[in-house]
């Protein structure tokens, strides 16, 4: 993958993002109790900031190649699949059980972010 691949990456993580922000703040308000909104919004920010940590991870991509940095944002990319979808799942179904994979995601997000600090102290 390349730095290329990361800003699709990062542009369509981020535009679903918005897109399930508002769906959240105006469709979902009246549907969802208080409790499963917060999930819902939880999953929102944490699927952006991590949007913007692959689109940042693209950048330093664009001037040089690192598989280290390749590991770091498809671990964060991961981290969004995982943690955010079991979030919008559960916010949407009700379904607690799913909470059960959610920290597998965010081991992903924890493990992306090390990942890319070793690519940072490792760069001359």
């Amino acid at each position: 993958m390349n730095d290329r691949h990361f800003v699709v990456i990062a542009a369509l993580t981020l535009m679903v993002g918005v897109g399930a922000g508002a769906f959240g703040a105006h469709g979902l308000k009246a549907m969802l109790s208080t409790d499963m909104l917060a999930i819902w919004q939880t999953a929102v920010l944490y699927q952006m900031i991590h949007g913007l940590g692959i689109l940042g991870i693209a950048a330093l991509l664009g001037r040089r190649s690192d598989t280290r940095l390749v590991t770091a944002g498809l671990l964060m990319f991961a981290g969004i699949v995982i943690f955010s979808g079991s979030l919008y799942i559960l916010a949407l179904t009700g379904i607690r059980s799913l909470g059960a994979i959610t920290p597998i995601g965010g081991v992903a997000f924890i493990a992306g972010w090390a990942v890319l600090a070793w690519a940072a102290w490792r760069t001359r």
